[in-house]
C-alpha cells in the first residue's frame, strides 16, 4: 500500500503506510516538541482501560522530525459526528463517560499541570500585569490534584474503531491535574466550531460527575490565557474572550 496522506496542518501531515501512521513535522519544527509528544504518548500507552495506539519510532530525515506508530483503522469521533447529526447526543455522552474514564487514571511521571499552566501565564506577552497577577493568584487557589488529563481533549483526537473501541490520540499536552482545568480546555475547544455542542458536553460532565459547573467555568480564564501562548491563530479571538469573562475573587 502506498503512503496515504490522512491529515495536514501548517506544521504537520499524517500519512497511512500500511499498519503504521506516521506523523510528520514540518521542517524547522522543534525535536523538543517531537520528542515530548512520544515520551508523554509512551508513559500513558500502558495504562490499564485506556486504548492509545503504540508508538513505535522516531526518527528524522531531511531534516523534518516524524513520530511513527500504530495505524487505528476507524472515523474519528468528529466525523461520526458529523455523518450522523441525530445522534450528537449519544456520541457526546460517549465521549465524556471516556474522558471521565481517563482522569481516573493516574500518570505520576507526566508533568505537573498547574506548573505547565503557571509557566504559560507567565510567558503569555498578551497579558498585563494585573491579568496575569489575578490569573496567577487565581491558579494558586485551585485545589491541587494529580489526575491524568489529555491536555487536547477533543472529538477529532478520538478514533472509534470497528468494534467500538475508541482510541485516544495526540497526548502532547498530557499532564497530571486538576480534571476541571482539562474539561475547560475541551469546552473551548468545542466552543470553536459549535457552542451548543459545548455547553451539551459541559452540562454532561458537570450532571455525570456531581461537579458544579460554575467551578469548571472558574478554570475558563485560566485555560484560555494559558492556550494563548500556544500561538494557535484560529484560537485567538475566542481565548482572547474568555480570559476576562468571568470576575476575579
Amino acid at each position: 500500500m502506498a503512503k496515504q496522506l490522512i491529515s495536514s496542518s501548517e506544521t504537520k501531515c499524517v500519512y497511512r503506510d500500511g499498519d503504521l501512521a506516521i506523523k510528520e513535522f514540518c521542517e524547522g519544527f522543534p525535536k523538543a516538541e517531537v520528542l515530548n509528544e512520544a515520551l508523554c504518548t509512551a508513559r500513558v500507552e500502558d495504562l490499564p482501560g485506556l486504548h492509545v495506539p503504540k508508538v513505535l519510532s522516531v526518527s528524522v530525515m531531511d531534516g523534518k522530525w516524524s513520530i511513527t506508530r500504530e495505524f487505528i483503522e476507524g472515523k474519528t469521533l468528529q466525523q461520526l459526528m458529523d455523518e450522523n447529526p441525530d445522534k450528537v447526543q449519544e456520541y457526546m455522552e460517549q465521549m465524556v463517560d471516556l474522558q471521565i474514564d481517563i482522569h481516573s487514571k493516574a500518570c505520576p511521571l507526566l508533568n505537573k499541570l498547574k506548573e505547565k499552566t503557571i509557566r504559560a501565564l507567565q510567558e503569555e506577552e498578551q497579558l498585563d500585569a494585573n491579568t496575569r497577577y489575578d490569573l496567577l493568584t487565581r491558579l494558586d487557589g485551585m485545589p491541587k490534584h494529580t489526575k491524568l488529563c489529555h491536555g487536547d481533549f477533543e472529538p477529532s483526537n478520538i478514533i472509534v474503531a470497528a468494534d467500538g473501541a475508541m482510541y485516544v490520540v495526540d497526548w502532547v499536552h498530557a499532564s497530571q491535574g486538576n480534571a476541571s482545568a482539562d474539561v475547560a480546555r475541551t469546552y473551548l475547544l468545542l466552543s470553536l466550531k459549535d457552542a451548543k455542542k459545548a455547553d451539551m458536553y459541559m452540562d454532561m460532565f458537570c450532571e455525570k460527575t456531581g461537579t458544579e459547573k460554575r467551578y469548571v467555568q472558574g478554570w475558563l480564564p485560566i485555560v484560555a490565557a494559558a492556550q494563548l501562548a500556544k500561538k494557535r491563530p484560529e484560537e485567538k479571538e475566542l481565548l482572547e474572550k474568555w480570559v476576562n469573562v468571568f470576575p476575579y475573587e
